[in-house]
């Protein structure tokens, strides 16, 4: 990676952070607010096809506002992006922490991702699928934060295939990093069926007919 390249990505990490309210005035506007609305508009348009006065109107920002609240608009993403999957990653985690069979809990897990997959009126699928893995091999933040975003899921996954075949409720193999993946490829054929229109109940029966192959 040449060094411009990396120190892009370092810079695009460090900011990152939600930005932080100053002392004094409040501020006119919510920081994690404007964020849920720019994702809107990255999830129906993609990176490419999202314009700064797209994302001004959508988060109520005129665009120096906006580039002083976020940077740029690769920055406004990638906060965008990683506010969308933390939330979603809460999500898998409240599911996989429930007590039940790790096969009932999977399928609470793809039942949750469909809904959001197909939620109106866009059925636009998954942000860090749909469109972040479209923009990585032009954009090396993105790339690397997609990235590491996707092996969170896979860590998650495996974590609890490995408690699951610990207790002697799954069999050692296929093991549990390879089923970890196996989750995961499902997770993103349902994002990328869901947003060319697939309905939620055609995607339920696919991931219905998949679970069992990792969690048996």
């Amino acid at each position: 990676m040449q060094e411009g390249t990396r120190m892009s990505i370092n810079k695009v990490r460090n900011s990152t952070e939600m930005p932080r309210r100053t002392r004094g005035r409040p501020r006119a506007f919510e920081p994690e607010a404007a964020l849920d609305h720019a994702r809107r508009v990255f999830l129906q348009k993609g990176f490419a096809a999202a314009s700064l006065d797209d994302l001004a109107a959508a988060t109520g920002l005129n665009r120096p506002s906006l580039y002083a609240a976020f940077g740029d608009k690769e920055q406004l993403y990638v906060l965008a992006l990683r506010r969308y999957v933390g939330q979603l990653l809460a999500g898998l985690d409240a599911i996989l922490a429930e007590e039940a069979p790790v096969a009932v809990r999977m399928k609470r897990v793809f039942e949750a991702a469909i809904r959001l997959y197909c939620a109106p009126p866009h059925h636009a699928g998954c942000m860090l699928v749909s469109t972040a893995t479209t923009e990585s091999p032009g954009r090396p933040v993105i790339a690397v934060a997609s990235a590491e975003l996707i092996a969170e899921f896979d860590r998650r996954f495996e974590k609890c295939f490995k408690r699951a075949i610990g207790a002697a409720e799954l069999a050692r193999k296929p093991a549990a990093r390879t089923r970890a993946h196996m989750a995961s490829a499902l997770l993103h054929t349902l994002a990328v069926r869901a947003r060319t229109g697939t309905p939620a109940a055609e995607l339920a029966a696919i991931a219905n007919a998949f679970i069992p192959a990792f969690c048996e």
